[in-house]
């Protein structure tokens, strides 16, 4: 296998590296590199993310770009949220919860619209943040360890970092119903919602990379992609059978959600069914306990976004995020599941019917008027 050029610390919280093909290609290596904390996305992984990013998609002599966590646990189970408390809980958030969700925005739109093959090892945990990055990549694997979920529910957020362009690739009702419960899905699941497109097993990491890097690439992004396309088919086809996952079997169930007309009545269907599956089980007792403002915020997150172009999608996230920094749920929630993790956090809004419209239109006005801190990605 070719030697591989380490450009900066195995300290730093995200290690790059280059290996050169036997055509004389390279291949660029990110490896998330904080395995105690899952890998979760923080400020200092986002800024050294993204100029790297841009520096090979400029470097003509890279073919391809591959993604991973360090450790076999996670490729990355989220943003780093618990940063963000400390300083919403300092009463002054409002810049760094800004600049904070701006910067993974862009990176993460930089990520969808990268003209080159970005192949992300989705293996282990991949939640929130980490599926940010995970949902754009344009050759995402996944393996039999792979668990993936956008649980912000679950800490008074809503499915940000793109979920309000990439939920509506999803089957019918697929995206609200993960939105509301934040359910986990498994290697089957996330390539039957269109999250995933290639399942390897876990244990063929280094001979996908000898692969890599003994494949001939050329000099268009077009044909290494298609390249890269058919190497990672070989393997699929060389792997074991994926485990069965939950959404395709209680598709029929998750997809009666579109026959009710209200946001109250889509919950209480959810919450009240019977049934002896774990998973659905498990759904029901994460929407029972989630934040009622967050599952407002998916609902109407999911019919503003409609038809948006995915720019108009993040732009939108950015004044929800900011705008959940300043009300106070996304800040108790952090509190109860991550800082003093006692699971029960103190919702101002105890139910559905509790929260007023005028909190929820606030997320969705315009916040930043004509001066858009996203004004200076391209449109695609």
């Amino acid at each position: 296998m070719s030697a591989l050029t380490v450009l900066n610390s195995a300290d730093e919280p995200v290690i790059f590296e280059i290996a050169t093909t036997e055509n004389g290609s390279l291949i660029g290596l990110i490896t998330l590199n904080a395995p105690k904390a899952l890998n979760a996305l923080n400020f200092e992984m986002i800024k050294l993310l993204e100029p790297q990013l841009r520096a090979w998609q400029d470097d003509d002599a890279i073919a391809v770009v591959l993604l991973k966590g360090a450790g076999d646990k996670a490729f990355c189970a989220g943003g780093d949220v618990v940063s963000l408390h400390h300083a919403m809980a300092q009463g002054k958030p409002t810049s760094l919860v800004e600049e904070f969700f701006t910067l993974e925005y862009k990176l993460d739109y930089l990520i969808h619209t990268f003209d080159k093959p970005i192949l992300v090892w989705g293996n282990g945990i991949v939640m929130g943040g980490g599926l940010g990055l995970m949902a754009g990549a344009s050759h995402r694997v996944v393996t039999e360890t792979s668990r993936i979920a956008m649980p912000e529910q679950s800490i008074g957020l809503y499915p940000d970092v793109g979920g309000s362009y990439f939920l509506h690739k999803m089957p019918q009702s697929v995206g609200l119903f993960l939105g509301l419960t934040s359910a986990s899905i498994n290697c089957e699941d996330a390539r039957f919602v269109s999250l995933a497109d290639h399942f390897i097993d876990s244990n063929k990491f280094d001979a996908m990379l000898a692969q890599i890097l003994t494949a001939k690439w050329g000099k268009t992004a077009s044909l290494n992609h298609d390249r890269l396309t058919d190497l990672l088919t070989d393997l699929d086809n060389q792997s074991a059978r994926m485990p069965k996952g939950n959404v395709k079997a209680n598709l029929k169930t998750i997809q009666k959600l579109g026959e009710f007309t209200t946001l109250q009545e889509q919950v209480d269907y959810i919450l009240g069914l019977t049934t002896d599956d774990k998973w659905l089980q498990r759904a029901q007792k994460s929407l029972k306990h989630g934040c009622p403002l967050s599952c407002a915020l998916v609902s109407e997150q999911l019919k503003t976004s409609q038809g948006k172009s995915l720019l108009a999608c993040f732009k939108m996230e950015l004044g929800m995020s900011v705008r959940a920094g300043e009300v106070g749920e996304f800040q108790e929630g952090v509190r109860a599941l991550l800082i003093d993790k006692d699971g029960a956090p103190n919702w101002q809004y105890k139910t559905l019917s509790d929260v007023p419209q005028t909190i929820i239109d606030s997320f969705f006005a315009n916040r930043f008027g004509e001066n858009h801190p996203l004004n200076e990605l391209a449109v695609k």
